[in-house]
């Protein structure tokens, strides 16, 4: 075991206490932000997957905008993240470490701000926050994680109470989005921010996309028979694999195997997911994957003959709930476009974190492997090259501070984050040169072990550490990895005598990084 040098470095960010970019009026916002949507999942980034079933809309802002290649979260998990995107600070700073609990209710909003400058702001979709919504003018927010089918919103005039709407919630969302740029007072800027459900497990597609991509065999990344060789004990004992942790009812709409073992949280969640539907699209969905079952349940494969059917489940379906997130913000787009609107509006889409997509073995978040750690990210500015792309280390810290200075709004000394705009703008500008993360929500959902850890985009170190929970032991370990001539990430190199002076050089990165943070 290495110990940690204690040695000078860099900071952790390079901060600019105001903007530097204040342009001569202030643009609109349009921020739209998915859960869990992977980069892999975005035609815009060239994956195999994304190939076979592409996203034409979200490649639209990608064309007329930037695209971010190496764009990374400090948390990757729904309400930090959220709370980040919110503040503009690391989940220690505002609080929100955990998933269900956290948010300092004295730390503002960058929707405040914009506020006082003016704005007028809205939100719609999913919050998933335990604090009620501040800075908006309006919202109407999804109840917890949101039903697929018939969700419940509120809004500021409902006292607190859920309400169902009958219909897909992607398109509900995007309804409610529209209907308040139609309404809105056009003589003031606006920041709209559309916060889709889609595509959060358990991946349940609009009745008009179950049969999409059945015919489709979606490639399998090279690591989904992962055996985790060169990795830790955190890898024993996660339960977020493909081949042991997909519910067959729940995940895999297997109605028929609903008893068969599995966590009682996933069991469980299986009737809840249901119960939303009304009598008619429970009639289409069920008749839709009978017909998708039953090969399946006449000839049940066993052994890497079963993983591989599950991941084919799974990853159809998760491409189903995509692509309504990309007609949704088609939508978006062609309204901009017929109001003259798209010339004056910062447009904005990115995730709420990555996702795995069967790398690994594995599904979800949480793990700072890069296909989780890493998000996709598109901007369209008015005064960005068109199709550009930015091979900077930018990270979710960033998205508050960007959004103040396109307002030309000052940037609080509070954030730790730093505007995007001089990248967006081809502008030479001092920047990081390294990311930390920090995954905190151990024991939980998953099982995934409490870790931290730095990457320079060339190579990662991090260190998985907890105390351990009931008949799962404590953890110290470290991994380092060589993201160019290792980029699924397998050979751990921590203990490699030939990688000394970078693993030194990390530890006292890793370092210098906890003891720089704000």
């Amino acid at each position: 075991m290495y110990k940690i040098p204690i040695c000078l470095g860099a900071a952790l960010h390079i901060h600019a206490a105001v903007s530097q970019t204040t342009p001569a009026a202030p643009l609109n916002i349009l921020f739209i932000m998915t859960d869990d949507h992977a980069f892999q999942a975005l035609s815009a980034y060239g994956h195999p997957i994304s190939k076979l079933a592409p996203t034409p809309n979200l490649d639209r802002i990608a064309a007329n905008g930037m695209l971010f290649s190496k764009a990374y979260v400090e948390n990757s998990i729904s309400t930090p993240s959220r709370a980040t995107l919110l503040t503009g600070m690391y989940s220690h700073q505002h609080g929100q470490t955990h998933l269900g609990y956290g948010l300092r209710p004295e730390v503002p909003f960058f929707t405040e701000h914009l506020q006082q400058a003016g704005y007028l702001t809205a939100v719609f979709g999913k919050w998933h926050l335990a604090v009620e919504p501040k800075g908006f003018n309006t919202y109407k927010i999804l109840e917890d994680q949101g039903d697929y089918y018939n969700p419940r919103f509120k809004t500021p005039d409902t006292n607190g109470r859920y309400f169902a709407e009958e219909g897909y919630v992607t398109d509900l969302i995007t309804d409610h989005a529209l209907e308040w740029l139609q309404n809105r007072d056009d003589t003031k800027p606006f920041c709209l921010m559309v916060h889709h459900k889609a595509p959060h497990r358990n991946w349940m597609p609009d009745l008009q996309y179950l049969d999409l991509y059945e015919d489709v065999q979606f490639p399998e990344p090279a690591t989904l028979f992962d055996d985790y060789a060169t990795r830790g004990e955190q890898m024993q004992t996660q339960e977020l694999t493909v081949a042991n942790y997909l519910g067959y009812a729940f995940d895999l709409k297997v109605a028929q195997l609903q008893n068969e073992p599995t966590l009682e949280y996933i069991k469980n969640s299986f009737p809840i997911a249901m119960s939303s539907l009304n009598e008619q699209q429970l009639q289409a969905w069920n008749e839709a994957y009978d017909r998708h079952n039953k090969e399946f349940l006449a000839n049940r494969p066993e052994g890497e003959a079963l993983v591989r059917w599950k991941y084919q489940r799974f990853i159809r379906d998760y491409c189903r709930t995509v692509k309504s997130v990309d007609v949704q913000v088609g939508r978006l787009l062609d309204y901009l476009d017929a109001h003259g609107l798209t010339d004056r509006t910062l447009i904005v889409y990115t995730s709420d974190q990555g996702f795995l997509l069967g790398e690994h073995g594995l599904y979800d978040k949480r793990f700072m492997y890069e296909e989780s750690f890493r998000t996709p990210l598109i901007i369209a500015c008015p005064d960005t090259k068109k199709g550009a792309v930015c091979k900077q280390l930018v990270q979710n810290i960033d998205y508050a501070p960007t959004i103040l200075d396109a307002a030309g709004v000052a940037i609080p000394e509070s954030m730790a984050g730093k505007s995007l705009l001089p990248l967006l703008k081809n502008q030479k500008v001092p920047w990081r040169d390294h990311l930390y993360y920090h995954f905190y929500d151990f024991p939980s959902v998953g099982m995934v072990r409490r870790h931290d850890g730095v990457s320079d985009g060339r190579y990662k170190l991090i260190h998985w550490h907890d105390e351990g929970y009931q008949n799962i032991k404590a953890i110290d370990h470290w991994e380092l990895f060589d993201l160019k001539r290792d980029p699924t990430e397998i050979h751990n190199l921590y203990d490699d005598p030939r990688y000394d002076k970078i693993r030194k050089r990390l530890l006292c990165r890793y370092a210098t990084s906890i003891l720089s943070l704000p």
